[in-house]
Order: structure tokens, then sequence, then C-alpha cells
């Protein structure tokens, strides 16, 4: 495992103690998810009202505690290790400085997890730079057994299609070490658009909920995995 601080390992590691102290009960402090900022001209900052809702939904439906307001956070900040979800979106290049291939590394080492969510546009940039991050790993597929799509909600057939782009099937990917998932990747469904306001997108009520719904289960996998 890649070494880093006892005060970096520690943050990520509580941050998820107190999430899953929430989902069992306890009344632990809100604790906030954040947005990965990136560089490389990609629109990092795509969909603005996904989250709010995501967390909205989840706070109402599975009686989580996760503070309304979303961090914006840099890849190569300190910063990162207070957050134990991380989402990534956007539809154009992205590139990660080795500082902060360097900080991705050890936060998903140390406990954190990074949800990256193709808005359509991301696949070719973000395979990249993720081999940037694990050299020795690849992206392998999900079976659509496992627990990420039976967390709350079930998805027997795995992600639910949003939005159409190139008539392909959506898919949701995983870098996985030591048989723990530290990064999910949902490619060809627009899961964010579907957390969007309703006014963005039009999308039916019923494609919504189930964009909302996946959304929780990644969100709270996230939360409890490895606990």
């Amino acid at each position: 495992m890649t070494k880093l601080s006892l005060k970096n390992a520690g943050i990520v590691c509580s941050g998820i103690f107190l999430m899953a102290m929430l989902i069992a009960g306890s009344p632990p402090p809100s604790v906030k998810i954040a947005l990965l900022k990136y560089s490389g001209g990609g629109d990092w900052y795509a969909n603005p009202t996904s989250l709010p809702n995501l967390i909205r939904y989840c706070n109402d439906e599975l009686n989580m505690n996760i503070h309304p307001d979303y961090a914006m956070i840099d890849p190569a900040s300190s910063e990162l290790f207070n957050y134990p979800f991380v989402h990534m979106t956007g539809h154009g290049n992205v590139v990660f400085s080795p500082a902060e291939v360097n900080n991705l590394r050890k936060y998903l080492m140390a406990g954190g997890f990074l949800h990256i969510d193709d808005n359509y546009g991301l696949d070719t940039y973000i395979r990249r730079e993720m081999k940037k991050v694990f050299p020795d790993k690849d992206f392998v597929e999900l079976g659509f057994d496992h627990p990420i799509y039976h967390q709350v909600y079930e998805f027997r057939k795995g992600l639910p299609k949003i939005h159409e782009h190139d008539n392909k099937p959506p898919q949701g990917f995983g870098i996985i070490h030591e048989g723990r998932l530290l990064c999910f990747y949902t490619y060809e469904t627009d899961l964010g658009d579907g957390w969007e306001d309703a006014a963005v997108h039009h999308n039916s009520p019923e494609t919504r909920l189930k964009a909302l719904k996946m959304g929780a289960n990644i969100v709270s996998y996230a939360f409890n995995r490895g606990i």
C-alpha cells in the first residue's frame, strides 16, 4: 500500500467512520462530499444542480446527513483527504500534474472514493490520466452482481440508461486494489444529467428517479465499503 501521513489517512478513515455511524442510525456531524476541479480544459463544473439534488435525495430518502453544500477540490490539495466521496464529471480534456497524480493515488489508497461520470467525451482522457495514477491497474467492468448495484436499490441489469449518445449500453468500470473498489467510472449513462433539475434536460420523472437511486447506491457503497 502506498505510504502517506497518518494525519491524512486518519482524516479519510474518520470521514468514512462518521458516515457508517450515520447509516447505522447514530447522529454524527454533517459530512461534506466534493467535486473534483481538474485542469486540461474540460468542463469539470458541468451539471451544477446535480450534486445538490443527489445530496438532497440521499438525506431525504436514506436518512443521511450530508452537508447540502458540496466542496470544489483541486486534486493536489491536502484538503482532498477531508472528503470520503469525490465526484468527477465533464465532456472534454483532463490533465493531472505529477503532484495531482501522487495526491490522488494517496487519497484513494488511504480509503477515499472517486466516482467519475462521463458526461460524454471524457472517456479517452480519463482513461489516460487514471493510468498515470495507477500504472499497474486498468479499469475493469463490474458484473451486475457487484454490491454497488444492490446497496439500497436493486439494479439487476447494472447502470440505468439516462441519455442516449452512441447507441451503446451503459457500463460501470472500476479500479480495484486488493478486492477494494477505489474508483467507480460510469460510462454511456449520464447519471449526472439525470440528477440535474428537471427543467435542465427535461428527463421524465421516472428517468430522474432511476438516476438518483443509482447515485444513492454509489454514495451508500462509498460510505459502507470496508466497514
